[in-house]
This record gives structure tokens, C-alpha cells and sequence, in this order.
């Protein structure tokens, strides 16, 4: 739509939020994760075509877990945040941490920038595994939790009979 109504100035920026689970599995974030993969796609495509057109440039930025509406309804999202902060060298970003970020990206800073997937998110996206992290790890091994929640949102054998 604002593409077609001419409504981002030469040189302008699109930013879409994004997740790590776009291009790394995460038990139970399931078609989110497929959604934001399609977004970091379009980012990339449509960042051709609109980069060529206006030097508009399109971005997303992967965050930290955070705690919204939306992520609210991912399974386990608190054990999710404990283990991300366990792991990011410099802890999980908030919100407002983020938005400064995305606040970057509309400046002529970043006029290069482009068709990028940028990670805001303390390190967590380029860590194996902290010490802390491993700690909790090791108590997660057992796997008891897969088959419990195997279908978080339904369509398990239950339902399918």
C-alpha cells in the first residue's frame, strides 16, 4: 500500500519485527515461526524492488524474547526468557531497548542498510552454550515435557478420534 500510493520519501526505511525462530527451531513457537521466516523473505524481496525503485530501504530486527500480547502465547515463554537471558552475554534487550534500536534504522545513519535481518537480542543468536545455560540444560535432558505438550494447540490423537 505505500508503495502504491507513493507514500515513503527517497531514502526512506521499513522496519517489521522479527523472531530468531524464523531460522532456528523453537519448541512450541510453532506457525510464528513459519510467519516471521515469510516476513524476513518479503523484507529481503521486497527490499530489491523497492531499494532499486525509491532507495527505500526494508529491514527486520530478530529481539530478544520479549513479553507482549503476541509472545504471550507462546508456550513457556518465562522459561524461554530465563534461558535466553542465561544466555545472552549482555542479558535479553527490552522493549524499549529494541525500539531505540529500530529508531537507527530510520536514520540517515543507516542509509546502507538494507534487505537485512539485524539480531538485537544480547548475543543469544550467536551463543552455543553459557555455563549458566548449561546448568538448565542439563536439567531439561529427561525430555519429560514432549509428549505433554506435544500438540500445544491441538490436533493431538485425542482430538482426531
Amino acid at each position: 500500500m505505500a508503495r502504491k500510493k507513493d507514500a515513503i520519501n527517497e531514502w526512506g526505511s521499513i522496519v517489521a519485527l522479527s523472531y530468531i525462530a524464523a531460522q532456528r527451531t523453537l519448541y512450541g513457537y510453532n506457525d510464528m515461526a513459519d510467519a516471521k521466516a515469510l516476513l524476513e523473505s518479503i523484507a529481503r524481496s521486497f527490499g530489491y524492488i523497492y531499494g532499486r525503485e525509491k532507495h527505500v530501504r526494508i529491514n527486520t530486527v530478530s529481539q530478544s524474547p520479549t513479553q507482549t500480547t503476541a509472545g504471550s502465547g507462546v508456550l513457556g515463554l518465562g522459561d524461554l526468557m530465563s534461558f535466553a537471558e542465561s544466555m545472552s552475554p549482555l542479558g535479553n534487550a527490552t522493549a524499549e531497548d529494541c525500539a531505540d534500536y529500530v529508531l537507527t534504522l530510520f536514520s540517515d545513519l543507516t542509509r546502507k542498510v538494507t534487505m537485512q535481518n539485524l539480531y538485537h537480542d544480547g548475543g543469544f543468536s550467536s551463543m552455543g552454550m553459557s555455563r549458566r545455560a548449561m546448568k538448565t540444560y542439563e536439567r531439561g535432558m529427561r525430555f519429560d515435557d514432549v509428549h505433554e505438550h506435544q500438540y500445544p494447540f491441538g490436533g493431538g490423537p485425542e482430538e482426531q478420534k
